[in-house]
């Protein structure tokens, strides 16, 4: 079922956006060779609970309620696409590429972003994935209005990324967002214009563009959260929390 939101539930999310951008900030600008993600993920749950939220993530449920997701944020390092668990054992090295997924429950209502970043000196393939990602983001946001479609998004960001020589994650997408973290409907990175759902003004959705170095397959590794791209290629995330307006959408992550 997907959710209208009112002018003061949208309000409320974009206050929630704030306080999910500015710990993601902190958290990206800590996130530097010989720190590990575990560091990262207490940094992120104590900046969270000190604005007035709550993280999102933690003891989030999915596909299996004996398997929480048992930290604030998601650390998906190179290969890994999204949902990594971060660990004291994982640390960051120069050459590294690393997403950072987070969200924040702020008055009822949950706001999701992410965004990938090199540690130290990255090479240039690498700096393009990034780059491509974070524009892909863009240009699927800037199909955001109402009477549009959620396809009208996913080709958009699908049509720039193959030009760009690399590859969009078709088994993973985007979604609703608002009192739980994943609500309808679903927002693919590919598609077709003028398929899908149609959006309409007060919906509330996060758009995350997932692409690869290489070919698009993943896989879910036996913890059942981290997925990895099937080739081990590299693979960056970006992702916004939005809701649609008459002619356009506002932004409630805004960096």
């Amino acid at each position: 079922m997907i959710t209208i939101k009112n002018q003061r539930e949208i309000k409320v999310m974009q206050e929630g956006g704030k306080i999910l951008a500015t710990v993601l900030k902190k958290v990206v600008n800590a996130a530097k060779p010989g720190i590990s993600t575990k560091e990262l993920d207490l940094l992120a749950e104590k900046l969270i609970r000190q604005l007035g939220g709550e993280p999102a993530f933690l003891g989030y449920q999915s596909h299996s309620e004996d398997n929480p997701y048992p930290a604030s944020i998601c650390t998906s390092l190179n290969e890994e696409v999204v949902h990594t668990i971060p660990s004291a054992n994982r640390i960051l090295k120069k050459g590294d590429i690393i997403g950072i997924d987070a969200g924040v429950r702020y008055k009822g209502f949950c706001t999701d972003m992410a965004r990938t970043v090199g540690i130290g000196r990255i090479s240039s393939e690498k700096e393009k994935l990034i780059q491509v990602t974070r524009k892909a983001l863009s240009i699927g946001i800037k199909k955001v209005k109402e009477g549009g479609y959620t396809g009208d998004i996913g080709a958009a960001i699908q049509k720039y990324v193959a030009k760009q020589g690399f590859s969009v994650v078709t088994q993973l997408v985007g979604h609703g967002i608002g009192k739980n973290v994943h609500e309808e409907p679903r927002i693919p990175n590919f598609g077709e214009p003028h398929t899908g759902t149609e959006l309409k003004e007060g919906m509330t959705i996060a758009i995350e563009p997932m692409v690869n170095l290489g070919g698009s397959e993943v896989e879910t590794a036996p913890d059942g959260w981290k997925i990895i791209t099937k080739d081990n290629s590299v693979s960056a995330h970006f992702e916004h929390t939005v809701a649609v307006t008459k002619n356009g959408c506002e932004i409630l992550t805004p960096l």
